[in-house]
């Protein structure tokens, strides 16, 4: 039996993949022994009532006069996972980032003598820049008794940050393939939106953020229009590049084929992504700002569709080049643009690229396996 201190800010109804992984794979790993500490919000009580695990919910907010902001937020965090594993008999904290979960989750295991397991996604590795929240990030990391990174990439990361290799075991994000699988019916969302039978669907979903490279789609799919394709443009999402992306769609006149359809729920992005020939997000480095995996390829793998991704970041983990997609240079709307075109006018290649991907998850990806090699987590290292 499995009996761990959890701590995750980000946990369900919040939207994000974070938050999911969470969910997902502790409920599998045990019952009411594994205790969850995490932020109350919206919602909060119909997921905890159905949910596995003991959920502890409290309040996380940054006080806006306090300096630092995040101060009230860390000590109720530390307080009350103090408390609980000073009460009861954890096998080891796990912390689903480094920072604010992991610099607690670090404290909380040293004063209890329990190991302490930290995960790291990505880009919070290179966002924020060298001050003192990146160092108080470091700390943790470096004195973490496991870490777990979510790709090659990230690894690579924390080994320039000072980690010592023999602590960090990468683990990928997973998907759940009963609700992500080939099959749903996906034509009613077509037919909503006018696009022709016969025309392809390139679709697209995240937050509207500028290294997605959606805005790089809405060139590529204009120029392909304009060499004659029939293809329209789906993008889902909410975020701050949305302005920006309603003037690039005006600009190149794609009103007819570009559709921004803003969030979508979590019922029909399994349509979607099953009504859709490819699925892009050719993302990019901005300001050191990077894709750590990208969950989403991986959504649109168990739904047996071939991904086009950058370069950047840690995608290769989640599209093999080639075998489940395409990675090509997000800076480079001509990369994009052949990506697409060479995905769109070779259909028996386009279709066997998402048979490989469909495979790869149902071998690697599905929770039950992300499960299994966390429960192989013994939070020990080897110096």
């Amino acid at each position: 039996m499995n009996r761990l201190l959890v701590l995750s800010e980000l946990f369900l109804p919040t939207k994000g993949g974070t938050a999911v992984w969470a969910a997902e794979v502790y409920k599998r790993l045990g019952g009411k022994a594994i205790h969850i500490v995490t932020a109350d919000v919206p919602g909060a009580a119909e997921v905890d009532a159905a949910h596995p695990n003991t959920i502890h919910r409290l309040n996380l907010k940054r006080v806006p006069w306090l300096r630092p902001e995040s101060l009230a937020m860390y000590a109720r965090f530390f307080a009350r996972s103090l408390a609980l594993a000073l009460t009861r008999r954890f096998d080891a904290v796990h912390a689903f980032r480094a920072l604010p979960e992991g610099l607690v989750a670090w404290a909380v295991a040293r004063l209890t003598l329990r190991p302490v397991v930290i995960y790291a996604h990505g880009e919070e590795l290179t966002t924020w820049g060298r001050g003192g929240k990146y160092k108080a990030m470091r700390f943790a990391l470096r004195h973490a008794d496991r870490v777990v990174a979510n790709s090659e990439h990230t690894r690579d990361t924390l080994l320039e940050m000072g980690v010592r290799a023999a602590r960090i075991t990468v683990i990928y994000p997973g998907v759940d393939v009963s609700v992500f699988r080939p099959g749903l019916d996906g034509d009613g969302l077509r037919e909503r939106l006018g696009i022709e039978a016969d025309a392809r669907l390139v679709f697209s979903v995240g937050r509207l953020s500028r290294r997605k490279g959606f805005d790089q789609m809405v060139r590529a799919v204009a120029r392909l229009r304009d060499e004659g394709h029939a293809l329209h443009y789906v993008i889902a999402g909410i975020g701050e590049d949305a302005g920006h992306l309603d003037d690039l769609i005006q600009e190149h006149r794609a009103q007819a084929i570009v559709h921004r359809i803003g969030a979508t729920s979590e019922a029909d992005l399994p349509r979607w992504l099953n009504a859709c020939d490819v699925f892009a997000m050719p993302n990019r480095e901005i300001n050191g700002d990077n894709e750590g995996f990208g969950m989403v390829f991986i959504e649109a793998a168990a739904c047996g569709k071939p991904s086009l991704a950058g370069h950047a970041g840690g995608t290769g983990s989640a599209v093999l080049h080639e075998e489940t997609g395409l990675r090509v240079d997000g800076t480079s709307v001509d990369a994009v643009a052949d990506g697409l075109r060479s995905l769109l006018t070779q259909p028996e290649w386009r279709l066997e690229l998402g048979r490989r991907a469909l495979r790869r998850v149902e071998r690697e990806f599905a929770w039950e396996r992300v499960a299994e090699k966390t429960r192989a987590l013994n939070g020990t290292h080897d110096d």
